[in-house]
């Protein structure tokens, strides 16, 4: 950076401003944000992590302490509700996971890609985006980026270094623990982060399997010292989880060290045959804000179910029939919900192939390749053509800038599938993205904690491949 001050500082200032256009003009308050803030609020003035119903602070778990503590932490220096203040430190972290990202890129890359990397990362308006919204996206993608980077320099992979195979001797212990609190960090916000904690060990075990196997000891990653390494991970990761497991265990007399699948409390029921019928049909964002989301509460038009959503006709007319009784009080009674699930085994029966593999597939895909205008007043359903201008243009823009960083990402991830520790990053998104075509809500927001590992993957173009400091075994 000293050498390089100029650069680093002008796209330092393009990043902020463009992420403080951002939060000028589309800041993100939405209903998540409101939740996350009346814990924060109960949790600073009454000493109780719970939700407000009716007038009551009622203890919950249907969110990690995580981001209703950041939220905490700035209401009692900034004032109760000041989503500005909230949105301003966002700004600082996003920032912060341009320079990790940058780091990433100089450790396994060189310098010439570490500034393509930084450039990359400033100037991305989809991170830019939800620094802007009241959601943990942003310090969630910090703290992988943190936990990746951390990984990096604890397995000693450096573009300085040798080249052969493995780790050092001796990997500082201090790094590993400081990416154990990261992922732990990241899980605070997000049960998801655990992927990350999946991805990390999934890899060390990998690089004990070659450790073992090798027949040359001078380059080979001692055994030993990768398993300390994940088991310093693996106690960081307990110990940032333990005090939130306790608490569940006092408070409400549950064992739940992460969140529940659904968000819900003890005392809420959770649509198990709807989301079960919901997963028989469901492949893109469109039908998790028309449907998904407003089930139970709000009315559905059947319309808007799409045709794979039938089989027959007789079923067409059975889930209308299904939703005409819901519509009589928007609520999904536990009868209903039953009626649901027998739909839903039907159509799973008919077609296993879709529901365990294809639709899996296509929530992916969606997932990665559609617009991320989730956040703008811009029409979800930008295929149409017939939103306003302005926003079809802000639609089809943004889906080019993804399918430009996605699709560079894979040139050079065959540029740089040589590359120390590029393993690690693509266990990380091969699991999260197949864990995310599991959901019932296919949200492009999902697959941005995967980002640093897309910009990283896009920086390898900017370094030639001469310069490139490949291992001597793939990945």
């Amino acid at each position: 950076m000293r050498r390089n001050a100029r650069f680093f500082l002008l796209a330092a200032l393009a990043g902020l401003g463009l992420r403080l256009f951002f939060v000028l003009f589309f800041p993100g308050v939405v209903n998540d944000s409101r939740l996350y803030a009346n814990i924060a609020t109960n949790w600073l003035q009454h000493g109780i992590y719970g939700v407000t119903d009716s007038g009551h602070i009622v203890p919950t778990l249907s969110r990690l302490p995580g981001y209703p503590a950041f939220l905490a932490l700035i209401f009692a220096i900034f004032g109760r509700d000041n989503f500005r203040a909230v949105l301003l430190v966002q700004v600082l972290f996003d920032l912060g996971t341009c320079f990790l990202i940058a780091d990433l890129s100089r450790r396994l890359l060189s310098k010439r890609a570490a500034k393509a990397a930084f450039a990359l990362a400033a100037v991305c308006p989809f991170l830019a985006n939800y620094a802007a919204a009241v959601l943990t996206e942003t310090l969630e993608i910090f703290f992988t980026t943190l936990a990746l980077d951390l990984a990096v320099c604890g397995l000693r992979f450096d573009s300085k270094s040798s080249t052969t195979a493995g780790v050092a001797r001796k990997p500082p212990l201090a790094v590993w623990l400081g990416c154990g609190f990261a992922i732990g960090a990241g899980v605070l916000l997000r049960p998801d982060g655990g992927i990350l904690l999946a991805a990390v060990g999934g890899y060390l075990l990998f690089l004990v399997w070659r450790a073992v196997r090798s027949n040359r000891s001078e380059m080979a990653a001692p055994p030993l010292a990768l398993v300390r390494a994940g088991a310093l991970v693996v106690l960081a990761v307990t110990i940032t989880l333990l005090p939130w497991t306790v608490r569940n265990l006092r408070t409400l007399h549950r064992f739940e060290p992460l969140a529940p699948r659904y968000a819900n409390d003890s005392d809420e029921p959770v649509m198990t045959g709807f989301n079960r019928w919901v997963k028989t049909w469901i492949a893109d964002y469109v039908s998790v804000q028309e449907i998904y989301w407003i089930v139970p509460g709000s009315a559905v038009e059947v319309a808007r179910l799409p045709s794979r959503a039938f089989d027959s006709t007789q079923q067409r007319e059975e889930t209308t029939q299904l939703f005409a009784e819901y519509s009589d009080d928007n609520d999904m009674t536990p009868e209903l919900d039953a009626r649901f699930a027998a739909l839903a085994a039907t159509r799973i029966r008919t077609s296993p192939f879709r529901y365990y593999l294809w639709l899996p597939a296509v929530r992916i895909a969606d997932m990665w390749l559609r617009p991320r205008t989730e956040l703008l007043p811009s029409d979800p359903r930008w295929w149409e053509f017939n939103d306003d201008r302005r926003w079809l243009a802000v639609s089809i823009v943004f889906g080019l800038i993804n399918l430009v960083y996605v699709g560079l990402a894979g040139i050079g991830l065959l540029r740089v599938r040589q590359v120390h520790a590029v393993g690690l990053f693509v266990v990380f998104v091969l699991l999260r993205s197949l864990f995310l075509g599991t959901l019932e809500n296919p949200e492009p927001r999902y697959t941005l904690e995967c980002y640093p590992v897309v910009i990283f993957l896009v920086s390898a173009i900017f370094t030639g491949a001469d310069k490139l400091p490949y291992s001597e075994s793939s990945m």
